[in-house]
């Protein structure tokens, strides 16, 4: 190849040389012969459907809508895998599953991939792969929408009189303490029972989930208040087993293209319906994937 060939071949890029005739079409026939033999890429191509791990009691991750269909922030995920497997959303059988087989699962080739908003962390990546962030979830403040103390800086204000109900675990209390240090932390059972908290005004904010936080003020702006402020990042990723870079490397660019690339149409409204906010705006220029 001559300089001015290459200089054609580089102004052209694929879509120009596609266009001229020169690159054939890409099927997804043929990208599972290009697979390893024994990458999961193959498997699932071949097989014509995607086989994911999930959970339906938890919304807005997974859960059943008032027509008894799985939907959430999780099943859209495999949808999004689905489509860039086949170019077809609905190529995806989901299985439900225990969080505890979330990593079992797939381990043992049960599901070809969990996606169950599961935390990762550097222990649970000693024995699965993760793939890239598809959220960032947080602690936030749950409060009331008719509450003089409602926001933030209110709660702040109050001091020592700001009751704030969460979870009962071990790092509970210290985790209020980092943005509310005066407050007085009640720890509860269970989830229910720690919004029940809220609603009966027994505490002026719950501590819960930044994801539950938008979902209940998005869906029930009546009843509850985003009080505007979150902390304690936590990746959320898929889990896929370790060893397979050509079935990792595919989940990883279907998920960049979803969320930053052109392709995003399934997670922004997802984005949108479960969360009640529109995603950031993408700009053409430097990459922030």
């Amino acid at each position: 190849m001559n300089d001015t060939s290459k200089r054609d071949f580089l102004k052209l890029g694929m879509a120009g040389l596609a266009t001229a005739g020169v690159v054939t079409a890409i099927n997804a026939e043929k990208a599972a012969a290009q697979a390893a033999p024994d990458s999961l890429l193959r498997t699932v191509l071949d097989r014509g459907k995607l086989i994911v791990g999930t959970g339906s009691t938890n919304a807005p991750w997974h859960f059943e809508n008032d027509a008894g269909e799985l939907v959430g922030m999780d099943i859209t995920m495999g949808h999004i895998l689905a489509k860039g497997l086949f170019d077809d959303p609905t190529k995806v059988e989901f299985v439900m599953q225990d969080p505890a087989q979330r990593i079992p699962n797939v381990t043992t080739n049960k599901v070809d991939i969990t996606i169950q908003f599961m935390t990762m962390t550097a222990q649970r990546s000693q024995l699965i792969n993760f793939s890239r962030p598809y959220y960032v979830e947080g602690v936030a403040l749950l409060t009331l929408p008719t509450a003089e103390n409602k926001t933030f800086d209110k709660l702040l204000a109050g001091g020592a009189a700001t009751r704030i109900s969460i979870l009962q675990n071990v790092d509970a209390e210290a985790n209020v303490h980092l943005v509310l240090p005066e407050s007085q932390v009640m720890q509860i059972d269970t989830q229910a029972n720690v919004l029940q908290a809220l609603e009966s005004k027994r505490v002026d904010a719950a501590a819960v989930d930044l994801s539950t936080v938008r979902w209940l003020a998005s869906r029930n702006p009546d009843k509850y208040f985003d009080a505007g402020k979150s902390w304690f990042s936590m990746l959320y990723g898929a889990a896929l087993r370790q060893g397979d870079l050509d079935w990792l490397t595919f989940v990883n660019t279907t998920f960049a293209t979803a969320m930053f690339g052109h392709e995003t149409a399934l997670y922004d409204a997802a984005f949108k319906d479960y969360f009640g906010l529109e995603p950031p705006a993408r700009h053409p220029g430097f990459p922030v994937i």
